[in-house]
């Protein structure tokens, strides 16, 4: 069967992680995508693990090859004239323009959606930025750390009294905004389909952040109140919780209907005594008593390994977890017989794992373990097909004026 996006030509002028995640899970689906890069490369393609602070020798970047898998590489110095010809030539036969440049620079280099459309109106021009494109701040740059983590509150929200702010890994926040970036593309071609018309797609980071946080963002709408905070030793629902095993491991209980689960989940860890106490009677006591059952379950957790646990709890259909490292969690059975890792051939770095696209479709294979192109691999071919010259080739790929 063809791919769904098979026909639909994507150029993507963008770095680092939301708008290619986006673009790599075009390319997913079938779209042809076109990045285009600076002559030396965007830094995320030369993040590689040593880099990083890891032990290794891997000569790529994975983060970078996961996020651009696929796609075919031009590399342009749009401070030139005949960077910038060249690029208006590839664009006319583009479906979409898909960028992370802030409104300032995409003026400056008349890839604003108005000046583009001008002359294309079907095209699609899918912008992510850090703030959204209105407004005192549409030309604050930023990455997903400060839009999406700090400024929304989400930092914040994410830790215990007393505790500092917590740390955001890499990627977190432009992952979740790739998916609603890529999102509304799809649906903007399909009203293409319907109308003919393009249009621009937005999303910001800042956007994603209260949305990713909107259960807590809505309730403090709604009350005017900051949410209570999490506090282990008190939890408001001691089953819905976290706690210390003797190996210094730790397992999260996430039965939120409590009484439901309560008790199947005292047999399972050998505790008749606290289903039949009348300070854990139900729900209300169990609250008005949270102290008191936590210290309980903290230290029956805190008597037994965290693999003595595990039997244990799964004997029962109980909702929990154990917190895994990651180097636990990428060995997940689950995980792998449900296809979340994908094997990558690479021409440099050889056969390694990644993480493959979140999406199954019974119809369409999603080929996530594609490597991402060479650094302007793919540029003359590129600039052939959209009707350059020899002549006019070189002139747009000639390094930075000598």
């Amino acid at each position: 069967m063809t791919a769904p996006l098979e026909g639909i030509r994507v150029v993507e002028i963008a770095s680092f992680v939301a708008a290619p995640a986006a673009g790599a899970l075009l390319t997913d689906l079938g779209a042809e995508v076109i990045k285009v890069e600076i002559p030396a490369g965007e830094v995320y393609r030369h993040s590689i693990p040593r880099r990083l602070g890891y032990r290794s020798e891997f000569p790529e970047a994975p983060q970078f090859q996961m996020d651009n898998r696929g796609k075919r590489s031009l590399a342009l110095d749009l401070n030139r004239p005949a960077a910038r010809a060249a690029l208006e030539r590839v664009l006319d036969r583009a479906d979409v323009l898909l960028t992370n440049l802030l409104p300032g620079r995409l003026v400056r280099y008349a890839l604003d959606a108005s000046s583009l459309r001008r002359d294309r109106p079907g095209l699609i021009v899918a912008h992510l930025t850090g703030y959204g494109s209105e407004g005192p701040e549409a030309d604050r740059p930023g990455f997903d750390y400060a839009a999406y983590w700090a400024r929304t509150g989400f930092m914040d929200q994410l830790r215990e009294p007393d505790a500092p702010p917590a740390f955001l890994r890499g990627g977190v926040g432009d992952h979740a905004a790739s998916l609603a970036l890529s999102t509304g593309i799809l649906a903007a071609l399909r009203t293409r389909d319907q109308t003919g018309e393009g249009q621009t797609v937005g999303v910001s980071l800042l956007h994603i952040g209260f949305y990713i946080l909107g259960n807590d963002a809505a309730l403090a709408l709604a009350t005017g109140q900051d949410p209570p905070r999490h506090d282990r030793a008190r939890a408001r629902n001691p089953l819905w919780n976290h706690y210390r095993t003797k190996d210094d491991r730790w397992l999260f209980l996430v039965m939120i209907e409590s009484q439901r689960y309560w008790a199947d989940f005292c047999d399972a860890i050998d505790r008749s005594d606290l289903r039949d106490d009348a300070r854990f009677e139900d729900t209300i006591p169990r609250y008005r008593n949270s102290e008191a059952l936590c210290a309980e379950l903290a230290g029956h957790f805190a008597s037994r390994s965290l693999a003595d646990w595990e039997p244990a709890l799964n004997a029962r259909r109980l909702i929990w977890s154990p917190v895994r490292t990651l180097s636990e969690a990428l060995r997940d059975e689950q995980a792998r017989v449900t296809g979340v890792f994908t094997e990558v051939e690479h021409p440099v770095a050889g056969r390694y794992e990644t993480v493959s696209a979140p999406i199954r479709m019974s119809a369409h294979a999603m080929p996530g373990g594609r490597p991402a192109p060479s650094l302007g691999g793919d540029g003359a071919d590129v600039l052939a097909e959209a009707g350059l010259s020899p002549a006019e080739i070189e002139a747009a790929l000639e390094p930075e004026a000598r």
